[in-house]
Parts: structure tokens; C-alpha cells; sequence
């Protein structure tokens, strides 16, 4: 029985390693999903800002049954929301002026 050398123990070991890391790669392109395009984000400032009314009603709510903390957090996620609206509608307003003086 004769021993392998270090070259042919090292370059099988890299032939493997690189049909792994090829496989792996092919393997998270398959399951990717799709990439979406850079500059086309669907944004809806209508329905964030119902989201962030509700949001307020229930924190109204909470206050009146005394859960000050669980109000607290639905105010600031309503805030949240509505400055996503609002960042929504800049954005719609100034992509007409790519390039405003």
C-alpha cells in the first residue's frame, strides 16, 4: 500500500473544497429570491397613515386602562410610521427634480 504525496493529498483537499463552495453558491441562487429593482420601493403614505391612526387610537386605549409602557411603544411606533409617510412622499416629490438648485 503505498502513501499518498503532499501534493496529491493538497490538491485533492482544494478539488473538494471547491466542489463544496461551488454548491454552496449554487445552492443560495436557487433559493434567493428574486433582487427587486434599485429605485423602484412601492410605498403607500395612505395606508401608513391609517396604520399610525390606529396605532394612536389603541395607545388612547391602553392609557385609559393604565398601561402606560404599552402605550408609550404604540405611540412611538405610530411616530414611526408616520415619518415613513412622510419620507414616502418627499421621495415621490422630489424624484420629478432629479437635480434640484
Amino acid at each position: 500500500m503505498t502513501n499518498a504525496t503532499p501534493l496529491r493529498r493538497t490538491l485533492s483537499a482544494l478539488a473538494a473544497t471547491t466542489l463544496l463552495a461551488g454548491g454552496l453558491l449554487l445552492g443560495q441562487a436557487v433559493t434567493a429570491p428574486p433582487a427587486q429593482a434599485a429605485g423602484h420601493v412601492i410605498c403607500k403614505p395612505t395606508e401608513l397613515r391609517t396604520q399610525a391612526h390606529e396605532l394612536r387610537a389603541k395607545a388612547a386605549k391602553l392609557d385609559r386602562l393604565g398601561e402606560r409602557q404599552a402605550a408609550r411603544k404604540a405611540r412611538a411606533q405610530a411616530t414611526a410610521l408616520e415619518k415613513k409617510a412622510k419620507a414616502c412622499e418627499d421621495s415621490d416629490n422630489s424624484a420629478s427634480k432629479p437635480f434640484p438648485r
